[in-house]
């Protein structure tokens, strides 16, 4: 049954510097509204697909002149070409991530994952993933939606074209199937943190306080950084106490 109030959110459309606001007109049944939070999915990765691979030194080892040294995840190479490069890359990346000591490195870190999520390692995916991105950024959802649907039927094992197409079902107010595209996402890559942090926000919205918990606890394991994640993990332990965590 679905709600009578609109939850509104906010959420950075895809390829583009600048946020909109989309109001979702209804939700499932005991959904709660959370004013002036960004919901999810998310948009792609805001980084540039030039570079992308993990720096040399980890997040907080020293530096001479660390006054003027290039923050952890800043340093950049090629983004790798390979199957076999690209998963060693995110998850040297991902590894860095996790153990990150300061919001800073942490940030700089997820930027080259971003970078990597970019990068499918083929053209004619990239090419749709443009047009799906620049369609769902100028609200035809429907033409982005089969755009990226060709996607994930040609390479089914990209988790950023189903992260984008969460999106894309998510902003056209389908959000069983955002749900489910975000849960493919996770298992072609548990690190998303994006993915993860859709999930638990449209979990929580829906009701699902405890799936949500362990979600948000997930993501907090990937990136101990990630902006609200920790007044969000707060909120929802108070929220569930009793209910047998």
């Amino acid at each position: 049954m679905l709600a009578n109030r609109p939850i509104p959110f906010a959420a950075a459309l895809l390829a583009v510097g600048f946020a909109c606001l989309v109001t979702l007109p209804a939700g499932l049944a005991h959904a709660q509204q959370t004013p002036q939070r960004q919901l999810p999915p998310h948009d792609p990765a805001p980084a540039d697909k030039g570079d992308a691979t993990p720096p040399a030194a980890g997040p907080g080892a020293p530096q001479q002149n660390a006054d003027k040294a290039t923050p952890p995840g800043r340093r950049t190479a090629p983004v790798p070409k390979t199957p076999a490069e690209r998963e060693k890359a995110l998850s040297d990346l991902y590894a860095m991530l996790a153990t990150a000591d300061t919001e800073e490195s942490a940030k700089a870190i997820a930027e080259g994952i971003e970078r990597i999520w970019l990068s499918s390692g083929s053209a004619t995916i990239d090419l749709l993933m443009e047009r799906a991105a620049k369609a769902v950024a100028e609200k035809k959802l429907a033409l982005g939606i089969k755009l990226l649907d060709h996607v994930v039927e040609l390479a089914p094992d990209y988790a950023e074209a189903w992260n984008r197409r969460a999106y894309a079902h998510f902003l056209n107010e389908d959000v069983e199937r955002a749900m489910g595209d975000l849960r493919r996402t996770l298992a072609l890559d548990g690190h998303h943190f994006k993915a993860l942090d859709g999930l638990s926000q449209i979990l929580r919205e829906i009701g699902q306080k405890k799936a949500a918990l362990k979600a948000l606890r997930e993501l907090l394991e990937v990136h101990p950084f990630w902006p609200g994640a920790k007044q969000q993990l707060d909120e929802l332990e108070r929220e569930v106490e009793g209910q047998g965590i």
